[in-house]
């Protein structure tokens, strides 16, 4: 299994879409944060995670996606994630990562109700 995370950006108005491919450790976090604050300092409003791409996240990546809430719900902004296996989705449902970010099952759904 390979450490590296691959993420693409697509910026879509006041909000953007981070694609993720590979698995989501301690360093795959650290990428989704750094990209995630980037776009936050440029004004990104509404930020969609799509993990179609992704298998696995580690419980180190959690608490690291749970930051990035924090901080997107301290700009009044939104987070969600979308197309995530039923294992991810379920972890993030007992992690409480869907109390505060909403769980869509594809993308198109989330760009419209996150708009």
């Amino acid at each position: 299994m390979t450490d590296e995370l691959k993420v693409v950006i697509e910026r879509r108005g006041n909000g953007a879409i981070l694609y993720t491919k590979g698995y989501i450790n301690k360093v795959g976090g650290e990428e989704i944060t750094n990209c995630a604050y980037k776009l936050m300092d440029d004004g990104v409003e509404n930020l969609l995670l799509n993990l179609r791409e992704t298998k696995i996240v580690n419980s180190i990546a959690i608490s690291i996606l749970i930051e990035i809430i924090e901080k997107m719900l301290e700009k009044n902004g939104k987070l969600g994630f979308c197309c995530l296996t039923p294992v991810i989705e379920k972890t993030f449902q007992i992690m409480g990562l869907a109390q505060y970010a909403s769980i869509y099952k594809d993308e198109s759904v989330a760009v419209k109700e996150m708009a």
